[in-house]
This record gives C-alpha cells, sequence and structure tokens, in this order.
C-alpha cells in the first residue's frame, strides 16, 4: 500500500503521463510518452535507441495493464496505479534496465554522463512541460554530472524507496508537498 510520500511521487506521475487530460492512463497514454521521448536528439527517428524507447514505454503499459487493471478495462486509474508501489520492488531489475534506456535518451551528447542541463531535459521530458528544478540537481549529485551506475541508483530510488531524505526521490523533479 502506496504511504502518502510515495502517493505524491505517483499522482505526480500519474499527471504527467495522462497526455489526454482524460483522469485515467491507457496505451494511448503511453504512446504519446514514447512519442515525447523520440523528441529527444539521440532518439532519432528509426534508430535503435528510438526502438528501445517505444518498447520500454509500451513495455511499461503491459506491466500495468497486466498487474495492476483489476477491472481489466483497458485503464489504468489513479488507485490502480497505486497498487504498482508493492509491485515494483519485485521489479527491481526492471527498473534498472529502465534506467539504462532514460540514460542513453538524455546523455545528448554521448559523454556517458549526464548534466544539469540534461538533467532538466529529463524531468522536462517526463512531465511534458517545463518543470522547476531549481535545486535539484545539486541534491542528486555533487561533482556536475550524474554517472550510469549513479543515475540508476537515483532511478530505483525514484520508483521503488519510501524515504523522502533518499536524494533519488527527487530525480524527476520537486515532488510536491514535500520540501
Amino acid at each position: 500500500m502506496a504511504s502518502d510520500f510515495q502517493r505524491a511521487k505517483l499522482v505526480s506521475m500519474f499527471r504527467a503521463f495522462d497526455a489526454d487530460d482524460n483522469g485515467y492512463l491507457d496505451q494511448r497514454d503511453f504512446q504519446a510518452l514514447a512519442a515525447r521521448w523520440r523528441g529527444l536528439p539521440r532518439v532519432r527517428p528509426g534508430s535503435e535507441l528510438a526502438g528501445r524507447v517505444d518498447a520500454l514505454m509500451l513495455g511499461w503499459w503491459d506491466l500495468l495493464a497486466a498487474h495492476v487493471d483489476t477491472n481489466g478495462d483497458g485503464r489504468v486509474d489513479l488507485d490502480e496505479l497505486l497498487a504498482m508501489v508493492d509491485l515494483l520492488p519485485t521489479l527491481r531489475e526492471v527498473v534498472a534496465a529502465t534506467a539504462e534506456t532514460v540514460f542513453d535518451a538524455v546523455d545528448e551528447n554521448g559523454d556517458g554522463r549526464i548534466s544539469p542541463s540534461e538533467h532538466r531535459r529529463l524531468v522536462d521530458t517526463w512531465h511534458g512541460e517545463s518543470v522547476d528544478v531549481a535545486d535539484v540537481f545539486d541534491r542528486l549529485d555533487r561533482d556536475g554530472h550524474l554517472s550510469r551506475p549513479e543515475f540508476t541508483e537515483l532511478w530505483i530510488q525514484f520508483w521503488i524507496s519510501d524515504d523522502p531524505a533518499e536524494p533519488g526521490n527527487q530525480l524527476c523533479g520537486p515532488v510536491p508537498g514535500t520540501a
């Protein structure tokens, strides 16, 4: 069962993923999310990375549909999404693999590191709009960039952690209602 903190994180993600703002998620929302990611410079149409991004986004839809669409209507409402909180710790490897593709998509210059500007693009792409990230990157990292292992750890924290003090919980932008 989702804690208040996890609920705050997932409500924010639910709103970001609900592309047509109809109050539920369906396959079209994940197709729209994949389309947003295809707008990143490294995710060129027809590229291997574009294929991975599409497979990733639609794969997460398939997981949601299979595990939390309890009434089988092809739509996932917020309460159903919140049920995913209990499942995510058992999917740690899948969450880590997701981080790999997201990292590759966001690392615009291919230097194997995510800079503050690349992080900003990640957050804006997830949300589909510009999000104030203020000093979030400074909470994530101290040397000016995120390596792949650092990013993967932070990504896992974001999706699985219930500890507001863990820095990864800010990875996709500030969590509403928290300091």
